[in-house]
C-alpha cells in the first residue's frame, strides 16, 4: 500500500538539496581527530523493509533526530546559520508532513510492525548524543556527526523510494 508522500519531484530532490545545505553549513572541516572514536553509525537493518509504513517511519525518526541535532544551540560557531537554517526548515516541512501520512496508518502499522524498529533506531540516537556529551560538542565532535548525518540523507532517499513503492 502507497502512502501519501511528499510530492516525487520534491522528494526526489530533498536529500540531494540537504546535502549541499550541510555542506555548506560548514564549508571548512575541522583538522582531523585522532583522538575521537566515531559516532555509532546508522544500522543499515532499518533500511532492508519492503513495506511503506516502515520506510516512512524510519524516515521520520530519522528527520527528528536530525532536526534535533542540528538545530542544538551547541553546534560549532564557525558553522554558517542561514544554510542551517534553510536545512532545518526543510527538515521542519518533512517531518509534519511525514506524521500527516502516517497518521491514520499508525495504529495498523503497530499491530504489523516489528517491535525493535523504534528500539533500533532510538538506540542509534542515542549513541550520537553521547558521542557529541563525551566529546564535550567540540568542534571535531559535530564534524563526525556532520559526516554521519550526510550518510543518513542518503538512506533517507532509499527510504523515500520504499515509501513509494
Amino acid at each position: 500500500q502507497q502512502l501519501d508522500t511528499p510530492t516525487p519531484a520534491r522528494d526526489d530532490t530533498f536529500p540531494w538539496r540537504s546535502l549541499q545545505l550541510l555542506q555548506a553549513m560548514a564549508p571548512s572541516p575541522t583538522p582531523p581527530c585522532h583522538h575521537h572514536h566515531h559516532p555509532p553509525l546508522f544500522p543499515d537493518t532499518l533500511l532492508h523493509s519492503t513495506h511503506p509504513q516502515q520506510a516512512a517511519t524510519t524516515a521520520l525518526r530519522i528527520l527528528q533526530h536530525l532536526f534535533n541535532t542540528l538545530s542544538s544551540p551547541s553546534t560549532p560557531q564557525h558553522w554558517h546559520n542561514h544554510p542551517r537554517q534553510q536545512l532545518l526548515n526543510s527538515l521542519d516541512h518533512y517531518i509534519h508532513h511525514l506524521k500527516r501520512c502516517l497518521a491514520g496508518n499508525v495504529r495498523r502499522f503497530q499491530s504489523r510492525g516489528p517491535r525493535n524498529l523504534l528500539l533500533n533506531i532510538n538506540k542509534y540516537i542515542h549513541g550520537v548524543t553521547t558521542y557529541l556529551q563525551d566529546h564535550n560538542y567540540s568542534a571535531c565532535a559535530w564534524d563526525h556527526v556532520r559526516h554521519e548525518a550526510h550518510t543518513l540523507f542518503r538512506h533517507l532517499d532509499t527510504l523515500f523510494r520504499r515509501m513509494r513503492s
